[in-house]
C-alpha cells in the first residue's frame, strides 16, 4: 500500500507541470525507510508521465479533428460557391435570351455570355465571394459602386476613347461563369472606364466614389483616367449599342485634379465587378504603317516597311472610290476562348492542384485553366501578359496566386532599376514579372504585387499554412534569387514585408511549414535551407548533410503533419529532417532512379513520390514501401507534380506536358495532352471539325473539337514545319525541316510516300482548289509545283517557281523570282495562279501550270484567291501595325464563308479584321492568351471555331467564332 506524500512535499519535489525536481529536506526526528520513499516517487512520477502523454494524446486527436473539420468547411464553402456559379449561369443565360427576344434569334449555348450588369445574382455572387477575404468588409463606397457598376457603360454617343497598339494588361471576362460545355473567363481590370468629354450626362460607374482613406492605398493612376489605356482584347468585345460603337473614337482630354482624386480602392471585390464589366464594352484599335500614298490614275497604293516602299495593285472597282486611310469596317464576329489544349510541365513544378470543386487547375502559356473532368467543362483566367511560372493554391482552396516572367518587350533582360518605365503604374509596368492573387470562383483579379520588386521572373512561390494563408513567399529568377515574403492582402499591391538574397545558385521549390507560421523552407542547386521569420526579419540555416553525399540538387520538399521536412533530391533519395532542426533526421536510400521531383504527403499520413524514373511510389508514414507502384508510360514522360484527386485518385502532371489522372488500381488515362517543343504547322479538316497540328516534337495530333480530345497521334521522327490536308480530308502531306515531306492517310495513319525537295525546311503546303496540284514552298527560295493522281496518293513534279537571272542585251542583269525563304502562298480560285510572299516583303504573282513569274503584277488586280494566307497584299494592307518591320505578322486566315481575317503576330495577340482589309489603321478586335509568338491561325470548315497555336509556348487554343450583332446595324 502506497502512501500519499504530505501536501508540502509534493510542492517542493515537484516545481513546475510533470517533473520531479528534487527530494524534500527530511524533518527531524523522522526516519521513514529509504526504499518506501523511492517507491512513492517512482510511482508518482510514472502517474504524471501517463497523465502528460494521455493529455497530448487528447491535444493530438482535437487537432486532428479541428483539422478535418476545416477541411470539410473548406470543401462545403467551395461547393456552395460553385453552386452560386451555376446557379448565375442559368439566370444570366435567360436575362440574355429575354434580351435577345425582341426581334433577334433565342442564344445558343455557346453564345450565352454573362455579365455583372445583366443581373443581380452575379452581384450576389461576388458579395458572398468576398466575404473571406481577411480583414474585409464591404463599405458604403464600395456597395454604391457595385451598384452603379449595373448602369450602361457607353450610355453616351460622346464618349472618346483611345487605344494603345499592343500587349495584354488586365484581361477583361467574356464569361464570368461557365457556358455550356466551354467558358473562357478572364479576370477584371483594376483600371478605370474612359472619361466622358463635352456630354451633359455623365456615365455613371464607381470612378464617382471617393475611397476611403487608408495607409496602404496605392496612389493614383492619372493615365488611367483620362485615356482608355486597353493594350488588350476582351471576349466581350462589340456588347455595347451599335449605332455609338466606333463613331466618335478620338483622344480624351487630360484628366482634372478632381478626376484624378475619384480613384476608387480596386481592391475591392466590387469595383473590380464593376471595372470588369465596364472595361469589357469595347475593345477597338486602330493600325497602320508609314502613311500609305495611292496614284488614282495607275490604280497603285504604295506601302512601306521598315523604310522599303511596296506596290500593291487596287481592284478595278475599287479605283475610283478607294481612300488608303477612309474608314474601315468593324469585325463581323467575335472569339470566344473555348478550350485550351498543352500543360507546362517540362520546366516547371508544383502547377497542378485539385479545387474542392472538382475543378483541376493547372497553366499552360498566359493561361490558367480550371478544367472540370466530369463536365467536360473549361474555365480559363486570363489576366497575365506573358509566360506563368508558378502557381499556389491558399489554404482556403478558393484563391489563387500565380506569377509570371518578364513581358515579350522585357526579355532582354534588362532590370528595373536600370531602365524603370515611365510610369510603374502604367499599364506598360505590368509588362514586368508579378504576382496575381484571384479568385476562382468569380476570376477576379485582388491583387497585383511584386511589379518593381521582381527582377526576371516569380520562380516559385507559396501560401503561409499555419495562420490561415496571411503570408505569401516568392523566389526571383534574378542572379541574386532574392525571397521576399508579402502582406498581399494589405492594400491593391500587397505589402512586402521584407527581401533578402536567398541563394547564388537556382531555387526550385519554398514552402511555409503547416504547423510553424515562421518556417520557410526553400532548396534547390546545392542546397536545403531553413528560414526563421521573427520581428521582420530572416535568420537563415543551411541544411547539414553530416557524413551523407550532397546532392547536386534538392529537387523536391514536403511536410508531414508532425512539421518534420521531407525533401528530395537528384540522387533519388529521400531525406527525413527533424521539425526545428537542420540536421537529417531519417534517410532512404535509391527512393527513385534519378531524381525524385515530387513529394505528396496525404491527410492519412501516406507519402507518394514521383521521380524521373517514370515511377510513382506509395509509401507508409514510416518511409516504407507498401509495395504500390505505378509505371507511367514513356510516351507521357515522368511525373513532374503528383497531387491529390478525388477520393483515392492521383493527378500527375509530366514532363511531357500531359495530366493524367488514375489510382494505383486503375492506370493512369490522360486528361489533358499537350507537344512538348516549338509547334508550327497547323491543317484544319477540310470535311469536320477536326484540325492537325504538328511542330518540333516530331510528333503529329489529330484533335477532335467537339469532344475535346485526341483522335490520334504520330511519331514521324523528323521536326514538323508545315501540314496540309488534301480537298477530300483522306490525306495530310506533313513538311519537315529537312526539306522531307511525307503523303499520310488521316485515318488510318498509313505513310504512301515521301518526297524530298532541297534541304531548307518546308515552309507552306497548299493543294490547288481543284484538287489537281499541290504547292510546295521551301525556305530554299522555291515554289515546287506537283500534280496529284489517285486520289492524292501519287504526286508528280511539275516544275519549280525559282530566282533566275535574265541578262538583256547591253543591260545590266535583273533578277526573277524570290531572292528570300518563301513564308506564304495562295491559290486562286481558278488554279491557275499563285501569289507568294518572301522573307524580303516580296509579293510575286505565278502562272502554276508553267511554273513562271507573271511580271506584269498589274494584269492581277482582279483576280480572285481562293484563300488569303499571304500577309503583304491590297486585302491585307490594314493588318500592319505602325513601326513594324514586317515580320511581326507571322499569319493570316480568311475564314471561308465570312468577310473575317484573323492574324497572329510575334506578341503572343490574335486579331480580327472586316476582309478585305484593304485601309490603313483598320479596326480589329484583338486577343490575348499565347505567350509567344501565334505561329498559325485557321478556321474550320464551317467557320463555327477558329484554331491558333503558339510557338515555344507549345499551347493550342480553340475559340469560338460568333457573329458580331452590332455589325449588322452599320
Amino acid at each position: 500500500m502506497s502512501e500519499e506524500p504530505p501536501q508540502g512535499a509534493n510542492n517542493r519535489m515537484f516545481n513546475g507541470p510533470g517533473g520531479y525536481r528534487g527530494a524534500p529536506k527530511m524533518v527531524l526526528g523522522a526516519s521513514p525507510p529509504p526504499v518506501t520513499i523511492t517507491k512513492v516517487f517512482d510511482a508518482w512520477n510514472e502517474m504524471i508521465e501517463n497523465e502528460n502523454q494521455s493529455l497530448r494524446d487528447r491535444v493530438a486527436d482535437l487537432e486532428k479533428k479541428v483539422h478535418e473539420q476545416t477541411d470539410e468547411i473548406m470543401c462545403l464553402r467551395s461547393t456552395l460557391a460553385d453552386v452560386l456559379r451555376r446557379i448565375s449561369t442559368i439566370e444570366g443565360a435567360r436575362a440574355l435570351a429575354n434580351n435577345h427576344a425582341g426581334g433577334r434569334a433565342t442564344p445558343t449555348k455557346d453564345t450565352v455570355r454573362l455579365r455583372h450588369n445583366n443581373s443581380d445574382s452575379a452581384r450576389d455572387v461576388s458579395k458572398r465571394a468576398s466575404s473571406y477575404l481577411p480583414g474585409r468588409s464591404p463599405s458604403s463606397t464600395q456597395i454604391r459602386g457595385a451598384h452603379e457598376a449595373s448602369k450602361p457603360f457607353n450610355s453616351s454617343p460622346h464618349l472618346r476613347v483611345t487605344f494603345s497598339r499592343r500587349g495584354v494588361h488586365y484581361q477583361s471576362t467574356s464569361s464570368l461563369y461557365s457556358d455550356g460545355h466551354s467558358s473562357s473567363s478572364v479576370s477584371p481590370a483594376p483600371s478605370p472606364s474612359p472619361t466622358q468629354a463635352n456630354n451633359p450626362h455623365p456615365v455613371h460607374t464607381a470612378r464617382h466614389t471617393t475611397p476611403s482613406p487608408s495607409p496602404f492605398a496605392s496612389p493614383a493612376r492619372p493615365h488611367q483616367l483620362g485615356v482608355l489605356n486597353k493594350r488588350w482584347a476582351s471576349t466581350s468585345d462589340f456588347a455595347t449599342p451599335a449605332h455609338h460603337q466606333y463613331h466618335h473614337l478620338a483622344p480624351s482630354p487630360t484628366p482634372t485634379n478632381s478626376q484624378l482624386a475619384r480613384r476608387p480602392n480596386s481592391g475591392s471585390l466590387h469595383n473590380l465587378n464593376h471595372l470588369r464589366s465596364s472595361n469589357s464594352q469595347l475593345n477597338l484599335s486602330r493600325h497602320g504603317a508609314k502613311e500609305a500614298q495611292y496614284n488614282g490614275e495607275e490604280g497603285i497604293v504604295k506601302m512601306y516597311l521598315r523604310g522599303r516602299p511596296i506596290n500593291l495593285y487596287v481592284p478595278t472597282p475599287m479605283r475610283e472610290t478607294y481612300v488608303p486611310n477612309g474608314p474601315s469596317s468593324s469585325p463581323p464576329a467575335k472569339l470566344k476562348l473555348e478550350w485550351v489544349y498543352g500543360y507546362r510541365g517540362r520546366d516547371c513544378r508544383n502547377n497542378v492542384y485539385q479545387l474542392p470543386t472538382g475543378e483541376i487547375v493547372y497553366f499552360v502559356a498566359a493561361v490558367v485553366v480550371l478544367y472540370n473532368v466530369e463536365d467536360q467543362m473549361q474555365r480559363h483566367y486570363l489576366g497575365h501578359t506573358d509566360d506563368i511560372k508558378c502557381l499556389a493554391v491558399h489554404p482556403n482552396k478558393l484563391l489563387i496566386a500565380t506569377g509570371q516572367t518578364a513581358g515579350h518587350d522585357r526579355r532582354d533582360a534588362r532590370s528595373w532599376r536600370l531602365n524603370p518605365p515611365s510610369d510603374p503604374l502604367s499599364p506598360e509596368a505590368e509588362e514586368w514579372p508579378h504576382i496575381r492573387v484571384w479568385d476562382s470562383v468569380s476570376l477576379n483579379t485582388l491583387h497585383v504585387i511584386g511589379i518593381s520588386d521582381i527582377e526576371r521572373s516569380v520562380a516559385c512561390l507559396a501560401f503561409s499554412k499555419a495562420d490561415g494563408g496571411s503570408l505569401l513567399v516568392a523566389v526571383d529568377e534574378a542572379p541574386d534569387h532574392n525571397m521576399s515574403v508579402w502582406d498581399w492582402s494589405r492594400g491593391e499591391r500587397g505589402y512586402k514585408l521584407l527581401e533578402t538574397k536567398c541563394s547564388a545558385d537556382q531555387v526550385l521549390a519554398v514552402d511555409f511549414s503547416p504547423v510553424d507560421r515562421s518556417t520557410i523552407i526553400t532548396c534547390g542547386k546545392n542546397h536545403i535551407s531553413f528560414w526563421n521569420y521573427e520581428s521582420g526579419m530572416l535568420a537563415k540555416r543551411m541544411g547539414v548533410f553530416e557524413n551523407r553525399e550532397r546532392p547536386k540538387y534538392v529537387t523536391s520538399i514536403s511536410f508531414t503533419d508532425t512539421g518534420n521536412v521531407i525533401s528530395g533530391d537528384s540522387n533519388g533519395n529521400l531525406l527525413i529532417w527533424q521539425r526545428g532542426g537542420n540536421t537529417v533526421y531519417k534517410m532512404v536510400r535509391g527512393a527513385h532512379d534519378g531524381p525524385v521531383f515530387s513529394i505528396l504527403v496525404q491527410k492519412d499520413g501516406g507519402i507518394i513520390t514521383g521521380g524521373k524514373d517514370g515511377r510513382i511510389v506509395e509509401w507508409d508514414r514510416d518511409l516504407e514501401r507498401t509495395g504500390n507502384v505505378i509505371e507511367i508510360p514513356e510516351q507521357y514522360g515522368s511525373p513532374r507534380v503528383v497531387t491529390s484527386g478525388r477520393g483515392s485518385q492521383l493527378v500527375v502532371g509530366t514532363t511531357r506536358n500531359c495530366v493524367l489522372g488514375g489510382t494505383f488500381t486503375f492506370p493512369l488515362r490522360p486528361v489533358m495532352q499537350g507537344h512538348t517543343e516549338e509547334l508550327w504547322a497547323l491543317a484544319p479538316h477540310p470535311g469536320h471539325h477536326q484540325f492537325l497540328t504538328a511542330g518540333y516534337d516530331r510528333t503529329c495530333y489529330l484533335w477532335d473539337t467537339m469532344a475535346h480530345t485526341i483522335v490520334w497521334s504520330k511519331d514521324i521522327g523528323e521536326h514538323a514545319q508545315s501540314a496540309a490536308f488534301s480537298n477530300n480530308g483522306e490525306i495530310v502531306i506533313i513538311g519537315t525541316t529537312s526539306g522531307r515531306w511525307f503523303v499520310m492517310d488521316s485515318e488510318t495513319r498509313e505513310m504512301y510516300s515521301q518526297h524530298q525537295d532541297g534541304n531548307e525546311p518546308i515552309q507552306v503546303l497548299k493543294f490547288s482548289p481543284n484538287g489537281q496540284y499541290l504547292a510546295v514552298g521551301s525556305r530554299d527560295n522555291n515554289i515546287y509545283i506537283y500534280q496529284v493522281s489517285e486520289d492524292c496518293r501519287k504526286y508528280t513534279r511539275v516544275g519549280r517557281c525559282q530566282a533566275k537571272v535574265r541578262r538583256a542585251r547591253y543591260q545590266s542583269a535583273s533578277s526573277v523570282g524570290h531572292s528570300s525563304f518563301v513564308t506564304h502562298l495562295d491559290w486562286s480560285a481558278d488554279s491557275q495562279f499563285l501569289q507568294t510572299n518572301s522573307g524580303d516583303y516580296e509579293l510575286l504573282f505565278w502562272n502554276a501550270g508553267l511554273c513562271r513569274q507573271i511580271a506584269q503584277t498589274s494584269q492581277m488586280r482582279d483576280v480572285e484567291w481562293a484563300t488569303q494566307s499571304c500577309t503583304l497584299t491590297f486585302a491585307t494592307l490594314g493588318i500592319w501595325p505602325e513601326g513594324t518591320d514586317g515580320t511581326d505578322i507571322n499569319t493570316c486566315a480568311k475564314a471561308n464563308q465570312m468577310d473575317l481575317l484573323a492574324t497572329g503576330d510575334d506578341f503572343g495577340k490574335i486579331k480580327l479584321f472586316a476582309s478585305p482589309a484593304c485601309q490603313q489603321r483598320a479596326r480589329c478586335l484583338e486577343y490575348g492568351g499565347h505567350s509567344s509568338h501565334v505561329t498559325a491561325v485557321g478556321f474550320l470548315q464551317d467557320d463555327s471555331r477558329m484554331i491558333s497555336t503558339g510557338g515555344r509556348d507549345t499551347a493550342v487554343m480553340q475559340w469560338v467564332v460568333s457573329s458580331n450583332s452590332s455589325s449588322s446595324h452599320r
